[in-house]
């Protein structure tokens, strides 16, 4: 279908129950806007002819705080804000990208892959991403791709992992015949990032973008990690998730991300192992007084936070396939304390006057205790930035209010867990 019969396809009963799904029905005019602006952009710059539209979602962390790392377990789940795309076969060596968000246009060469000196920024990653293709034995072509997110940059939603399995569901469509599986997806985005940006990256955010909804994922085998998707209408329990800003820190926090692997690491090393995943709980707590000796306090904390994290979603799992939201959500609020407590990523050492992330959690922790109702925790990496709450429909108006207030406006973001992942939204709405 060219632009204008795309644009009409829009106006369909199957585009309508799919932009339901993904953002809600809240959402489906301002949305179908959103749509059509892209494809009117693309028309604008690549001309008509046949196209396809794409979707790929941000992700949240709900449970398994700095435990992938150590090949242990998660759940996440997908979000509707997401990575849109107008694209299109364009029959060359040249995969073109406009990319309206961040201002960028550039083009890059099949027979030319090879990264930057550099090794940064979008142009390196898509190389990456193509070079991926490559080195899994799936095909690469050509294509125009025009493209928008709302995906929140710097909150932990992974907007680099939404953009690359957006990239990866256009490959897949145009190239592949759709037989590529969304782990082999999360694979080349590890690939890109592990290479063309040098960044140790694992495979949680691509996974949770790639897959959608509600998903846990152990790590044991990390080349081939067990995903599973969880079966669950996060909407009918008319809860919001809610992403608040709580400010950018000034220090270097490289040391502090790199300090919660490794303290793990040494923990398992005391018993000649690699990953806290190799060991148990009660090999530690047997040993003690020599691991902490070894080890350190810190080390030993934050290998306990690891094996109480890893029950804490099989916990959520369990509940959620129960239809037990109310254990879900205890399970939320524990993990937010073990983050706090144990694992000890909630500020820097080295700032301890800076505190936005325990300052949030304590404003939002007086909230649900007024309120009775909710949860929260730091979300993602830590030590600055970001955390999540949890909060029933008819108190997120107030909560948000009551955030922003204190830490100022536009800080809060309301967000809601979407049934897919990365999607070809022309086939999917036929």
């Amino acid at each position: 279908m060219n632009v204008e019969q795309t644009m009409e396809v829009l106006n369909g009963a199957g585009a309508e129950r799919l932009l339901t799904e993904l953002y809600g029905a809240d959402q489906v005019e301002e949305q179908r806007g959103r749509y059509r602006e892209l494809l009117e952009g693309y028309r604008d710059k690549f001309g008509d002819g046949e196209v396809k539209l794409f979707s790929s979602p941000g992700r949240t962390e709900i449970s398994g705080n700095h435990t992938d790392h150590n090949h242990g377990k998660v759940l996440a789940g997908s979000i509707n804000l997401d990575c849109v795309g107008v694209a299109a076969v364009n029959h060359s060596s040249k995969v073109k990208i406009v990319s309206t968000t961040f201002g960028q246009e550039f083009t890059v060469d099949l027979n030319n892959l090879a990264p930057s000196r550099r090794k940064s920024g979008t142009e390196d990653l898509v190389k990456g991403l193509l070079k991926g293709f490559q080195e899994s034995g799936y095909e690469v072509g050509g294509f125009n791709a025009y493209i928008t997110s709302n995906v929140i940059s710097a909150a932990g939603v992974s907007s680099s992992a939404a953009f690359e399995m957006l990239l990866c569901s256009m490959l897949n469509t145009f190239f592949n015949e759709g037989r590529m599986d969304t782990v082999a997806y999360a694979h080349v985005g590890k690939y890109a990032e592990n290479h063309y940006w040098d960044k140790a990256s694992g495979l949680l955010d691509q996974m949770a973008c790639a897959v959608g909804g509600l998903i846990t994922i152990d790590f044991m085998e990390p080349s081939d990690p067990k995903v599973e998707k969880i079966d669950f209408d996060f909407g009918s329990q008319n809860h919001s998730l809610i992403i608040v800003q709580t400010g950018r820190g000034h220090a270097d926090l490289s040391a502090d991300y790199s300090a919660v692997p490794s303290e793990m690491k040494k923990v398992a090393e005391f018993f000649g192992k690699n990953y806290c995943s190799e060991i148990t709980e009660k090999d530690v707590i047997d040993n003690l007084a020599e691991v902490r000796k070894y080890a350190g306090d810190r080390s030993v904390l934050r290998a306990l936070h690891f094996f109480e994290e890893n029950k804490r979603v099989e916990n959520m799992v369990k509940a959620l396939k129960e239809d037990r939201f109310d254990v879900f959500l205890e399970n939320i609020t524990a993990s937010g304390n073990s983050s706090w407590k144990w694992l000890q990523n909630c500020y820097t050492n080295s700032n301890y006057q800076e505190q936005g992330i325990t300052v949030a959690l304590a404003l939002t922790e007086l909230f649900i205790a007024d309120k009775g109702r909710g949860a929260c925790r730091v979300h993602g990496g830590g030590f600055a930035g970001v955390i999540m709450a949890m909060l029933p429909n008819d108190l997120v108006d107030e909560y948000v209010e009551y955030i922003e207030k204190a830490l100022g406006k536009g800080n809060a973001y309301r967000m809601s867990i979407r049934p897919h992942g990365a999607i070809c939204f022309s086939d999917m709405c036929r």
